[in-house]
């Protein structure tokens, strides 16, 4: 199902991705390993508050909004919850 935030998302994958892909060239320009590792830095974290949004989008939308519906048991919720809850 998508969602308006997985257009924001979406957006900051593509820019982790053209970042990702900048890196490489600094690689081999030969750049030095300080500068690599904070650029390395920043996709990681990039990448890291997606997932974080994913997953909280998920949950919001996906769970909480169908256990309110009656569409989802409690038992089903947690075990969502459980299987996202070791990429946090």
């Amino acid at each position: 199902m998508i969602h308006e935030t997985h257009v924001q998302i979406l957006q900051r994958l593509k820019q982790a991705h053209g970042h990702l892909a900048k890196i490489l060239e600094m690689m081999t320009d030969e750049r030095p390993c300080g500068e690599l590792v904070q650029q390395i830095q920043a996709v990681e974290s990039t990448i890291h508050n997606a997932k974080r949004r994913l997953i909280q989008d998920h949950l919001e939308h996906c769970v909480v909004d169908e256990v309110a519906a009656g569409n989802m048991s409690r038992e089903t919720a947690i075990r969502e919850f459980a299987a996202l809850a070791k990429y946090l």
